[in-house]
Order: structure tokens, then C-alpha cells, then sequence
């Protein structure tokens, strides 16, 4: 007889899946070659939960064959962006079984980095260079759109002027004090949400989106751009990637404010002008936001 469960409780979200699994794809068109490394998470739901009920393994896919996945697609529909790859193996796991209700890949690119020489690339040789994490999230269900998801992570940028905090609400409690001129360290968090999954240039929309907060944190590079505060140099970034780019809808942004003091050296003798500061790493402020298209009202 069928265990139908505990009558006092319900399922709210079940899944299972392989995490981390690595793979590395190498193209070679000659002596010139092409690399992307990965490392993703898959996650599937059933449309049973007799495993959960009753310890019925039969419509389990085991882990295991959802490692193996990753590495045969790989090699039978390569992977040109780790966005397109978490599209091919969703549509995998939702079109392979007739059991399968939702699939969910995140997945994170290795930061590898041709190595150059005066301008010229090596042909086979690469550099790990982790200046900024690249990953993509996308969702699935039976039936369904996918949503895509691609995003920028420990992107660690820091500016030794042109920001200042100045005019914030104070009450008993408040220490800090006002200033126009200090120094803006952040480790830079971002996702970001496609309207579309077909003919979009992920590689293209990544680099924009990454190159745009740089040059909204940093400004001109002769002269730099005054940020008043962290908000708004966030607020700032998310408009503009929104106006670059037509195929994202949504933006989120994290900055925390990771804060660097001058060094009080009065009680050694020692007038410090702001040259040498203590690095902080706890605790930091934290800023985020998130901003996404006005939908347009239908008359």
C-alpha cells in the first residue's frame, strides 16, 4: 500500500543534483587554440517524491549519471558561453526523461587568460588571472522558458580619491564623521537578468556589464569621476548597463564599503597626511540595490 506521507506537514521545494562538477573544453583550430573551464551545479526536480516517501529509488537519475552529463554534452555540443551550456543541459534533463519537472544549472567560469606579448597572443598558453569571477544561474520548468541569469563576482576595486560621505542623518548613537575626500574600496557583486535566451551575445553583454561598472567607479581616466556616495555610483552603474543593453531587463549590484583609515600617528611623533592607512576587513558597510525596466502601460 502507498505511504501518502505525514498528514501534518507538506513539500515545499524538493531537488537533488551534482555540485561542482569540472570540466575543461580545449578547441583547436590549427596550432591556435581555445579554452573555457567550468564548474557547475546541477540541481533537477521529480515529478514523484516516493524517494522521500517511501525510499522508492526507481525514478532517481543517479548524481553520478548528472556529472556524467555535463561531461558528454560537453563534448557533443561544446561550449562557446557557460550560459549557452547551462541552456543545453536544462533542456537535457526536461527533454531526456518524462519524469523530470525542473532543472537549475549555476555554473562558473575559470578566469584562464591568454598569455601576451606586445600585443600578441600566445597560440597555446594561458594565464589564471582572477581579476573578476564570471557565473550564470538559469532555470527551467517542464513546459517552460528558461530564465537566465549571468553575473560578475570578487571583482575587488579600490580608488585613493574623488569620494567623500558627507550629510548623513546623525543621531546619539553616530561617530563618524562627514568628509569629501576618502578612500573607495569595494568588492563588487552583480546579476543580472536576460529578456530573451535567443540571439544574445552573453559574451558581449558580460564584458559591457563589467566594463561599465568600471568606468562608473573609476570615471575618466585623466581625471576620475567624484562619487558623493556608494548608492548612487550603484544606481549610476545599473542605468547605464540598462541602456547599453537592451536584452537585460533586470540588474542587481552589491558594494560593500570596505573601509581604509588613516593611521592616527600623533602619540609617535608623526604627521600622517593621509598616505598611510589600516586596511579594515570587518566590519564593512553594505550597499545594494536592485532596478529593472518600467513596464509600459497598455492602453
Amino acid at each position: 500500500m502507498a505511504y501518502a506521507g505525514n498528514q501534518n506537514v507538506e513539500f515545499v521545494r524538493t531537488g537533488y543534483g551534482k555540485n561542482a562538477v569540472k570540466v575543461m573544453v580545449i578547441k583547436r583550430h590549427g596550432s591556435h587554440h581555445y579554452i573555457i573551464e567550468l564548474k557547475a551545479n546541477v540541481e533537477i526536480t521529480l515529478k514523484s517524491r516516493k524517494d522521500y516517501l517511501t525510499g522508492d529509488n526507481s525514478d532517481i537519475i543517479p548524481t553520478d549519471t548528472i556529472k556524467n552529463t555535463v561531461h558528454a554534452l560537453a563534448k557533443i555540443k561544446g561550449v562557446n558561453t557557460i550560459e549557452q551550456f547551462s541552456l543545453d543541459l536544462c533542456h537535457h534533463f526536461l527533454t531526456s526523461f518524462n519524469h523530470v519537472l525542473r532543472a537549475k544549472v549555476y555554473m562558473e567560469e575559470a578566469p584562464w587568460r591568454r598569455l601576451e606579448k606586445n600585443g600578441v597572443g600566445h597560440v597555446h598558453a594561458f594565464i589564471y588571472s582572477p581579476e573578476a569571477c564570471r557565473f550564470c544561474d538559469v532555470e527551467q520548468n517542464l513546459n517552460g522558458i528558461p530564465v537566465v541569469h549571468s553575473g560578475v563576482k570578487d571583482m575587488k576595486v579600490l580608488k585613493t580619491t574623488q569620494s567623500g560621505f558627507e550629510g548623513f542623518f546623525r543621531d546619539r548613537f553616530t561617530t563618524l564623521q562627514e568628509t569629501k575626500d576618502r578612500v573607495f574600496c569595494t568588492t563588487i557583486y552583480s546579476r543580472w537578468r536576460y529578456n530573451k535566451v535567443q540571439g544574445v551575445d552573453f559574451d558581449a553583454a558580460w564584458r559591457c556589464v563589467k566594463d561599465t561598472i568600471i568606468e562608473k567607479f573609476a570615471g575618466p581616466y585623466g581625471h576620475g569621476e567624484y562619487s558623493p556616495s556608494v548608492q548612487k555610483t550603484l544606481y549610476e552603474t545599473q542605468v547605464l548597463v540598462l541602456e547599453r543593453i537592451p536584452e537585460v531587463d533586470e540588474i542587481e549590484i552589491v558594494m560593500p564599503n570596505q573601509h581604509y583609515f588613516t593611521i592616527d600617528m600623533t602619540k609617535m611623533g608623526l604627521n600622517n597626511k593621509h598616505e598611510v592607512f589600516l586596511p579594515l576587513d570587518n566590519p564593512s558597510g553594505n550597499i545594494t540595490g536592485t532596478v529593472c525596466r518600467k513596464q509600459r502601460s497598455r492602453l
